[in-house]
């Protein structure tokens, strides 16, 4: 396998080379060349571990993307890897595509089909109506789990993809993952270094060396990093390690000072102690046995190394497109499906806490610690983005995404066979500097469940918990809770997300642990072929 990568300075300079020449270019809905689009997606990334978001991961190349292009300090996903990819893909709300919950099971009822509905076009079907071809690298995650083994229409290739390469599921192992396929070919048996994030940059980058000249690319690299079980190359861990045993303390203040420093967050404010997130009492750093914090600064360093990894496999994917003359025309999206997780015990979840710094919760909840996701858009044609490395301010969602590619395609949404209408808009007007309208933005997952409204946000952890009503204006990271002083705003901003749930196929909620959830409907539901 190839494991070399470029320097830091050569994909700067490229990259700012890119950004910041004299000749200006328009998209291409204004009559210019249609771009090409790489989508890079990771997993279970908290918001603060990207360098360019304030962490001490270091992630030259994605940083260099930072520094030529813009992050959004206020971009939502759904809180959850098959709702977030279902969105991504389609432009839809989760449920609307067939995903209000995850692969696991058919349930047979609209909004939780558990895979994508075939009537919705993906951005891959659409894009290739225009002219282009389309790629897929890694991890799919959007087909039921019933169909494995047998193609039902919803694999990649199935999907407007020409190739494609990867595992048709979540849970997976870097060394030996499962259900992976090239186009409709089971892959099985893999060498002896082989590791799946550089399996993945790999094919990106066989795809790019083998694609047309004459065609606009979109390539769409799902990384599975850094989703568990953490695993790393020993000599990558062993790289990370010592910037780790300070403590998550100190890294979680460091973390946010750079954040303020780079405007990702009001300097204003103080970074809180999300004591009840750990049932009333967040343990200091010094409160953990030397065990303990052996432990955890180990599985930081893998979870860093993994990171990394992904890093030096965009730097890969940059000098393969610069290679090829195409870098200049390239567009590339960088963003991750949800927050870090809390899975795998307490001191893990010590890890997700400096992960998602500065928000609240964690993977599968609706707080911002969840659904708060970083997004890096980074034009390669010369001026068209005005102010590279500004931070956008405005508040954009993960359905957004297909709308501003194919605004770049130039392109208008054709509509879909299930008269479901997008709920997303192009990005494109704020990153070339201007401003996005304001309107509300709606989720569930498991229950848990939020809608943001302008500077008000109501949410609640699930169907059982109370309503909470935030000022996200005065109180961004959701510690003061309102609803019982000002219920007339919670009452409103209820009425809307009930409104909203009715309409998009989330009702009736459906809360049951997640093995019990899927004998329950595998019983009633024995067809999990996902044929009809």
């Amino acid at each position: 396998m190839n494991h070399t990568t470029p320097t830091h300075t050569s994909c700067r300079r490229a990259l700012a080379a890119c950004a910041l020449g004299a000749s200006a270019l328009t998209a291409a809905a204004d009559g210019a060349q249609q771009p090409h689009i790489v989508l890079v997606m990771l997993d279970d990334m908290g918001f603060s571990d990207l360098g360019c978001y304030g962490g001490e991961v270091e992630t030259p190349h994605i940083d260099s993307l930072a520094t030529a292009g813009v992050r959004f300090s206020h971009f939502w996903n759904t809180g959850r890897s098959c709702p977030s990819r279902a969105s991504l893909l389609t432009g839809c709300y989760q449920h609307d595509a067939g995903m209000g919950w995850m692969t696991a099971v058919d349930e047979h009822r609209p909004g939780y089909r558990g895979q994508v509905a075939r009537e919705l076009p993906l951005v891959s079907d659409l894009l290739r109506s225009v002219g282009y071809r389309t790629y897929m690298s890694g991890k799919w995650h959007i087909t039921v789990d019933g169909a494995f083994g047998r193609p039902n229409g919803t694999y990649p290739v199935e999907r407007g993809f020409d190739r494609s390469y990867g595992s048709l599921t979540g849970g997976s192992d870097y060394w030996a993952p499962r259900f992976v396929y090239s186009g409709l070919t089971p892959v099985d048996g893999f060498p002896d270094d082989f590791y799946y994030t550089t399996a993945i940059t790999d094919s990106a980058v066989s795809f790019v060396r083998s694609h047309p000249a004459d065609s606009p690319m979109f390539l769409y690299v799902a990384h599975y990093a850094p989703h568990r079980p953490l695993q790393a190359p020993a000599d990558r861990v062993a790289r990370c390690r010592a910037r780790y045993r300070v403590g998550y303390d100190v890294l979680r203040h460091a973390r946010f000072r750079r954040q303020q420093q780079m405007g990702l967050v009001p300097k204003e404010v103080d970074l809180p102690e999300f004591d009840r997130e750990f049932g009333g009492h967040r343990p200091a750093w010094t409160e953990l046995t030397a065990e303990q914090q052996d432990y955890w600064v180990e599985q930081m360093a893998t979870y860093a190394a993994m990171i990394e990894i992904v890093d030096d496999g965009i730097g890969r994917l940059t000098d393969a497109l610069r290679e090829r003359g195409m870098l200049e025309n390239t567009v590339f999206f960088i963003l991750s499906d949800n927050g870090a997780t809390l899975e795998g015990g307490r001191t893990n979840q010590l890890m997700a806490d400096l992960s998602n710094t500065p928000y609240r919760s964690y993977k599968q909840w609706c707080y911002m610690g969840g659904t708060s996701s970083p997004l890096i858009v980074a034009d390669g044609r010369a001026g068209v983005c005005l102010t590279p490395g500004r931070i956008v301010e405005d508040q954009a969602h993960i359905t957004d995404v297909l709308p501003t590619c194919l605004d770049l395609a130039g392109m208008r949404y054709p509509g879909n066979a299930l008269g479901v209408a997008l709920p997303g808009r192009s990005l494109w007007p704020a990153v070339r500097g201007g401003g996005l309208p304001e309107r509300d933005f709606y989720f569930e997952h498991q229950t848990a469940s939020a809608v943001i409204s302008g500077q008000w946000k109501l949410v609640r952890k699930n169907e059982k918990a109370p309503w909470e009503l935030y000022d996200l204006s005065a109180d961004p990271f959701e510690t003061a809770d309102l609803a019982k002083k000002l219920p007339d705003v919670r009452n409103r901003l209820l009425a809307r997300w009930e409104s909203w749930a009715k309409e998009h196929h989330v009702l009736p909620l459906f809360d049951m642990p997640w093995g019990a959830r899927i004998q329950y409907w595998k019983q009633r539901c024995p067809d999990q072929s996902g044929n009809n």
